[in-house]
């Protein structure tokens, strides 16, 4: 069984991959049993809340994305009131970017904060998103841990630096089909020097489609071509990677199936 630990339901190419429900049965067929499917801004709360009030094996995640719009405004009692909705399992995602938005830092880190507060409030896990921010979002957790709020650094594209970090505040590493990029010998190294027992995988589609499915639309059912990739790095029989990745997404989201 597969878990798809980080997608975006509301953003599938529908045009190609046909009807949510059609997406959904197909991957469940396949062998997945659930889907975090992740918000990005306030304007698809709802909608991700709606996609899991209509499939019990939907799990949503809501936040805002530190490349969302900058003209956003994040309304304190109305994100309080989307995250406390019972199949929202997690705050985010959230975190820093400056490959693309340097020039707005400040508002990354104040949004940022503003996550880890309401994550800490509920006792939620974070879901954090960190690319070529690494010491801003390794400082920005540090200040944070004595807290002991839990999280994952999804899509994670950094160094075993930064992943030995987070893993010691006993979080997660999510990896997404990225592992399966030519390019992606470093990656793969981290991949094989994180513990099983702390490793998610994802899509994060309708990104990122993995080997050998690239230039097509990606969704959940390519989770297994993640896991299939990290078996290879471990050198763990499928079956291992598939039990232990969705018992570590249970786990950390609190869901029990």
């Amino acid at each position: 069984m597969y878990f798809d630990s980080h997608c975006h339901l509301d953003k599938l190419d529908y045009s190609q991959l046909g009807s949510l429900d059609s997406i959904l049965k197909e991957a469940r067929e396949a062998g997945l049993v659930g889907f975090v499917c992740v918000a990005v801004d306030p304007g698809n709360w709802s909608q991700v809340i709606h996609l899991c009030e209509s499939n019990s094996d939907v799990y949503g995640s809501v936040g805002i994305h530190p490349l969302a719009n900058e003209s956003l405004q994040l309304e304190g009692d109305a994100f309080l009131l989307a995250a406390q909705h019972q199949q929202i399992v997690a705050i985010g995602e959230t975190g820093l970017d400056y490959y693309y938005s340097a020039h707005s830092r400040q508002r990354q880190i104040e949004l940022f904060e503003t996550h880890i507060e309401l994550a800490t409030q509920l006792q939620k896990p974070l879901i954090v998103h960190s690319r070529e921010a690494k010491q801003d979002t390794l400082d920005i957790l540090s200040a944070h841990a004595s807290s002991g709020i839990q999280g994952v650094l999804h899509c994670f594209t950094e160094d075993w630096e930064m992943a030995e970090q987070v893993l010691d505040w006993g979080w997660y590493i999510s990896f997404s089909g990225i592992i399966t990029f030519n390019h992606a010998e470093v990656l793969r190294e981290v991949v094989r020097r994180v513990p099983l027992s702390q490793l998610l995988v994802e899509t994060d589609s309708p990104y990122l489609t993995p080997v050998p499915y690239r230039g097509q639309a990606n969704h959940p059912k390519h989770v297994i071509e993640v896991a299939k990739m990290v078996a290879q790095i471990k050198q763990q029989p499928l079956p291992t990677i598939a039990t232990t990745t969705t018992e570590n997404c249970r786990r950390l989201f609190q869901i029990a199936l």
